[in-house]
């Protein structure tokens, strides 16, 4: 009887100790689990719960700021049952810093506990369901993953600690606490902690950790100079920082006997001299950089005329080619016309164009700034905008075909000769359409805009917008030139006409890109949306027809409304379609040979020291598939990648990726085509944005 009496007590003991910890998720790297700071919960409880990894020799996990590789922790809680509750963010202890190959991370090894907060609500026993997601890093990088369960029996009143607190009293151990001194940061990188208590006797080493990357060279040197009452680190900021903002993050202070102490700052930024930090190698001939400080002074007029000339090439580029077919149209009525409406319709063309272009540019600078990752091109990675660009491309091929006619001032119209408004809504589609280009010179100009105060932001993209409506604004207003067009005569109907098939090629192309955004189904809604619209261009032609020939207001009206009611049904389909938001097909991934892109396997890559190429594409950048064709798919480029063991990482950027925007940014450009080189344990090395052979061979054998 004292034997079985003994053992219920053990086994309740064993019980009590296992209670705030749940069934452990194992791998071959590390041991997860769910761990609580109670055993029970009384009424109103205030519970931590928390991560518990106990990795093995040689891995590590990460920080919430992992550093230039790597992924933050994520972990989610719930409670139900007589307590219901929902957990807060964790709280991050201060990580160890860990140097490799020319990159920082900021990680935990062998065991930590990453707790959070769980306020719940009612009385009675809980049940925690917990998921949590983290990545663990040695050679290789696996993203791991667990679900948990965790049942907690209830107390009449706050339950004591329980067998896992020490646990969280040693997670505390390691947060930073508030610092007692005042911080401020200068533009060049001054790190200044200020008040009573530093000196050079009980600071010996010290080093800052940025809570958000993109914003310091985290593996740069950190100066440290101290003096009576003052602390000064030396950060270098990259291109990409925004310095007037505060610098949040952990000082670790380092005394001579070894003991660290963590303060949390935020710096407020000060005056000081623009940071001096070496650019990345760009092999352009352009000589764009690829990374932008926010230009002040003189440096904004060289963005606004890489912002100009970046407008004027656009006119160069495919994606731009079917607007200039309808303007080659209005140019061949010009050549008839008198000066005075020559320059109106150059002025009102640009006012079109700019007017596009100040619009996308406020929307482009208003994300940014509530904190979206948007880019040059952003509209077209919604599937909606790009069905919605396709049909109307295809009802203006129409109309030049005479299916239908619009008549001068209303909305679609696109022969320019034919009324003001005309020429403003041609000018505002060669901006739809020239977005999925980036021009050379336009990457500075983008960039520039978007760091810098909004105003000047605007008028760098009103530059854009000159520079693409210039030609028209030459031939109309220089003497002679509109005069030597062909005069007008019964050829322009047909040169009309064939311009129509420029605009279906266009829509052919858009179709690809819905494809590769939301699969066939999409694209059969998008083709029958055009079917749809095709007879509805038809009978409201019919009833234009009938008007002219017989007066009938019935029919033209009926034909009309059936024409409406196809339009509306197109707008039904494509919101129905855009909710159901099939799977996407991803662009590329039978391509041999090619690796998607990664910040994690790209720093993988560059630790091993393997060669690497990374091609930032999208399905929507015309410019992007013909680098593809003409540059990148070619057998000399492909022997050459082969012989040198060249790694193809390949970024696509069809559909919204955070990820790709953040590399983008990091590297002072907002849009497709970006090409970049890293050879073995060397700096990247921007390739221009127009490729030949030539030049990806003569990067890649330096």
């Amino acid at each position: 009887m004292s034997a079985l009496l003994l053992a219920g007590f053990v086994g309740l003991g064993s019980a009590s100790a296992l209670a705030a910890e749940s069934a452990p998720v194992t791998s071959g790297n590390d041991t997860a689990t769910l761990v609580t700071d109670r055993d029970a919960v009384g009424p109103d409880q205030h519970l931590r719960v928390g991560l518990r990894l106990q990795l093995k020799p040689g891995w590590h996990t990460y920080w919430i700021n992992p550093g230039d590789a790597g992924d933050t922790p994520t972990l989610d809680v719930t409670a139900d049952g007589g307590a219901t509750g929902k957990g807060g963010p964790i709280h991050w202890p201060v990580p160890v810093r860990i140097s490799e190959g020319g990159l920082m991370s900021y990680a935990y090894v062998n065991k930590v506990t990453l707790p959070e907060d769980l306020v719940l609500k009612g009385s009675g026993g809980t049940t925690l369901h917990a998921h949590g997601e983290w990545l663990v890093c040695a050679q290789v990088c696996i993203p791991e993953s667990g679900d948990f369960t965790l049942t907690l029996p209830a107390s009449a009143q706050d339950a004591p600690e329980g067998a896992q607190a020490a646990l969280f009293h040693k997670a505390d151990a390691a947060m930073p606490v508030a610092s007692p001194f005042a911080a401020s940061v200068s533009a060049d990188g001054v790190l200044t902690l200020s008040g009573k208590g530093l000196s050079a006797a009980s600071v010996s080493q010290a080093w800052f950790l940025p809570q958000d990357g993109g914003v310091i060279d985290q593996v740069a040197d950190q100066p440290l100079h101290v003096s009576d009452g003052q602390l000064t680190l030396g950060l270098k900021f990259l291109k990409s920082a925004h310095r007037d903002k505060p610098l949040v993050g952990v000082v670790v202070l380092k005394d001579a006997a070894g003991q660290e102490s963590p303060l949390q700052i935020e710096a407020r930024p000060v005056g000081g001299a623009a940071a001096a930090s070496a650019p990345v190698q760009d092999a352009s001939a352009q000589g764009q950089a690829s990374g932008t400080d926010v230009p002040t002074g003189a440096g904004w007029l060289r963005v606004m005329l890489f912002a100009f000339v970046g407008g004027l090439i656009l006119n160069l580029m495919p994606c731009v080619f079917p607007v200039l077919a309808m303007k080659a149209l209005s140019l061949a009525k010009m050549g008839g016309a008198g000066r005075g409406a020559q320059l109106q319709s150059a002025l009102f063309y640009t006012i079109g164009v700019m007017g596009a272009f100040a619009a996308l540019g406020i929307v482009m600078i208003g994300l940014r700034l509530a904190g979206s990752a948007a880019g040059w091109g952003f509209q077209f990675q919604s599937p909606g905008f790009v069905v919605g660009v396709c049909w109307l491309l295809f009802l203006m091929g129409l109309n030049l075909l005479g299916v239908f006619e619009v008549s001068a001032g209303r909305l679609g119209q696109v022969q320019t000769g034919g009324g003001r408004s005309g020429d403003m809504m041609t000018g505002l589609l060669a901006v739809i359409v020239a977005t999925p280009c980036t021009a050379p010179f336009m990457g500075v100009a983008i960039a520039g805009a978007l760091g810098g105060p909004p105003v000047m932001g605007v008028l760098v993209f009103l530059a854009m917008g000159l520079g693409l409506a210039f030609p028209y604004i030459l031939v109309a207003g220089v003497p002679g030139v509109a005069s030597r067009m062909p005069k007008p005569g019964a050829w322009m109907g047909i040169l009309k006409q064939v311009l129509a098939f420029p605009l279906f090629a266009t829509c052919v192309w858009l179709l690809w890109v819905a494809a590769i955004q939301r699969g066939v189904t999409f694209v059969a809604l998008t083709a029958g949306g055009v079917v749809l619209l095709g007879f509805a261009g038809w009978i409201y032609g019919v009833g234009q027809r009938r008007s002219m020939l017989e007066g009938g207001r019935g029919t033209v009206a009926f034909c009309r409304v059936v024409a409406a009611l196809c339009v509306v049904i197109c707008g039904a389909a494509l919101a129905q379609g855009l909710r159901a938001a099939p799977a996407p097909v991803a662009a590329g991934t039978a391509e041999a040979g090619v690796e998607p892109f990664s910040e994690t396997r790209l720093a993988e890559l560059r630790a091993q020291g393997k060669p690497v190429f990374i091609d930032m594409t999208a399905s929507w950048c015309i410019t992007c598939m013909v680098n593809e064709r003409v540059a990148l798919d070619v057998p000399s480029v492909q022997d050459a990648f082969r012989s040198r063991g060249i790694v193809f990482l390949k970024g696509d950027w069809t559909n919204r990726n955070v990820a790709i925007a953040a590399f983008l940014k990091a590297h002072g450009r907002d849009g497709v085509p970006f090409y970049m080189y890293y050879a073995p344990h060397q700096d990247g090395v921007v390739l221009p944005q127009i490729l030949t052979p030539g030049i990806v061979t003569s990067t890649i054998g330096k």
